[in-house]
């Protein structure tokens, strides 16, 4: 009997142990993105030196299209609004208006990535024909990757906002880190849009 109750004793002892340490998942992740956005970084400062020291000879840049990346900026501002509504409605327990929402998003996200193909297919040039070519591929192709990246994440934390599924009301780290990543990206093409169309 006394052996017993020792052991409940220690198993509750644990248990309070455990659940008195931090949640630390989503520093976790904020450290990753800064560290993502350092790469990001690397790569617009790469840019804007090659630019700045090295002029490109007459004819090696090219004036960019601006109406359809300025429609896949507003795709992007906009689903992050979309999913903002998702995590507002996921905390009120209103499941099923989150993963409309999140459904939204993901196609928001999917109609960006559909749109940049069709720029890659329209431009006057090519991955390899100079600097310039190589650096533009480079910087959207990296982001796009991302892009799709959060696409299959929000797929799958939609999924889990089934009844009954891991997404829950007092439960929603998958779907704040979802969206934490999102926005991240979200502010890393208004960064990419400005270098590379605007300036």
């Amino acid at each position: 009997m006394t052996s017993t109750i020792s052991t409940h004793t220690e198993t509750g002892s644990a248990h309070a142990e455990h659940s008195e340490h931090k949640d630390v998942r989503l520093f976790g992740l904020a450290t990753f993105l800064v560290a993502d956005g350092m790469t990001f970084a690397g790569f617009f400062a790469a840019y804007l030196t090659f630019r700045a020291v090295n002029p490109l000879p007459e004819g090696s840049t090219y004036e960019l299209e601006l109406v359809l990346p300025t429609i896949n900026t507003v795709l992007l501002l906009v689903s992050s609004f979309t999913f903002h509504r998702a995590g507002k409605e996921c905390r009120a327990n209103r499941l099923g208006a989150s993963r409309a929402w999140l459904l939204v998003t993901g196609a928001l996200g999917a109609a960006f990535l559909a749109g940049q193909m069709v720029e890659y297919f329209s431009l006057p040039f090519s991955l390899t024909d100079n600097l310039f070519a190589s650096t533009f591929y480079a910087l959207t192709g990296f982001h796009g990757l991302h892009v799709t990246l959060g696409v299959i994440c929000i797929a799958i934390v939609a999924l889990q906002t089934h009844r009954g599924g891991v997404i829950t009301a007092g439960s929603h780290f998958g779907l704040e880190a979802a969206e934490l990543y999102w926005h991240f990206v979200d502010g890393i093409w208004v960064v990419l849009y400005g270098l590379l169309y605007l300036l």
